[in-house]
């Protein structure tokens, strides 16, 4: 396992979309690990392959619960609305508020190949839908609702 550069805002990476996982192999595994420990090591609650310079449909997310790892996730259902200040290991430094779904059903394979389906509430609802953002090239910074000057 290795901790990997996380890509900082400004890098046309990050603003690309990601290819569909075709098939779960040793690399793929690896770099799962790798981005696990990365997010642990940067103190996120999530983490995305594109920040770390692979454009592949895989978030890593941990909100105190245990980790859990989604490769192809596909948001199925969403409902209600909150909004909370976010921040990104990809712009540090920087919170913005963002209105996100309060209640997420994501649908995804897990590192076994398996489909599995998530619902997830409040926090996990928000790192869901941040992770899966940038799987197609998208910040948290383009969906903020404050004003520039706040």
């Amino acid at each position: 396992m290795a901790i990997r550069t996380i890509r900082i805002y400004g890098d046309d990476l990050l603003r690309k979309k990601s290819r569909v996982v075709d098939d779960i192999n040793q690399r793929i595994l690896l770099l799962i690990k790798d981005m696990k420990e990365t997010m642990y090591n940067s103190k996120g609650i999530g983490l995305a392959a594109p920040q770390v310079g692979i454009l592949k449909r895989i978030v890593v997310i941990d909100i105190g619960e245990g980790i859990i790892a989604l490769i192809n996730p596909e948001i199925v259902e969403m409902q209600g609305s909150q909004i909370a200040s976010e921040g990104c290991l990809s712009i540090p430094g920087m919170q913005k508020s963002v209105d996100r779904p309060n209640n997420v059903k994501v649908k995804a394979l897990n590192e076994s190949g398996e489909e599995i389906v998530i619902d997830g509430e409040g926090l996990l609802a928000r790192a869901i839908c941040h992770e899966i953002d940038h799987l197609d090239g998208v910040l948290f910074i383009d969906k903020a609702i404050e004003s520039e000057e706040e």
